[in-house]
């Protein structure tokens, strides 16, 4: 299996998203049984609920995880990159039940006729705990504020250095996205 690092700059998320390719993979499990393997391919329908994540995490440690989606709304059309589907920071020890949730995890929602969009994890070690009350909280029910987003932008303003983990899929649109811009409406 290709490195990490080079399967992040193949598939352009160097330098699109990030400077610097993480080292360590992320673990992803969704409950409809699918894991995320980097550059495999996976449906909105498999990937429409809160992932588990798991990373080799230090118990006193803190973390954030993103996901974003370079590709909105489109990959030849990128004027909302990055759309971010989740953001979490102070999660302590790696339990993301301990983490701030600043953005909740709404899944894959390529247009139609959009074609594949790279959807990019990523975990930071924070040196200390971060203040993170000036970021608006986003519910799993609403697009706002959500566009034009730059994680590498993000983790310079709270200082989270450069990506320890990551891992990535792609996806293209399938008869979940309707449900789920309905949802987002609502």
């Amino acid at each position: 299996m290709a490195n990490l690092q080079d399967l992040f700059k193949k598939h352009c998320i160097v330098p699109d998203v990030l400077t610097t390719a993480p080292s360590e993979p992320l673990n992803i499990q969704y409950s409809s049984g699918v894991s995320v393997e980097p550059g495999k391919e996976l449906t909105p329908t498999q990937v429409k609920d809160k992932p588990v994540v798991k990373w080799a995490a230090k118990d006193n440690q803190y973390y954030t995880l993103a996901m974003v989606d370079p590709d909105a709304p489109s990959r030849e059309n990128p004027k909302f990159r990055e759309w971010h589907h989740w953001l979490v920071g102070n999660i302590f020890g790696g339990d993301m039940n301990k983490g701030e949730i600043l953005s909740d995890y709404i899944g894959s929602g390529p247009p139609k006729g959009t074609g594949l969009h790279r959807y990019v994890f990523i975990i930071y070690k924070q040196s200390e705990k971060c203040d993170f009350s000036k970021v608006s909280k986003l519910p799993n029910n609403s697009g706002d504020k959500r566009g034009k987003f730059s994680i590498s932008k993000f983790a310079q303003q709270y200082k989270l250095g450069t990506p320890i983990a990551g891992n990535f899929y792609v996806a293209k649109y399938d008869e979940y996205v309707p449900k789920l811009y309905a949802k987002l409406k609502g």
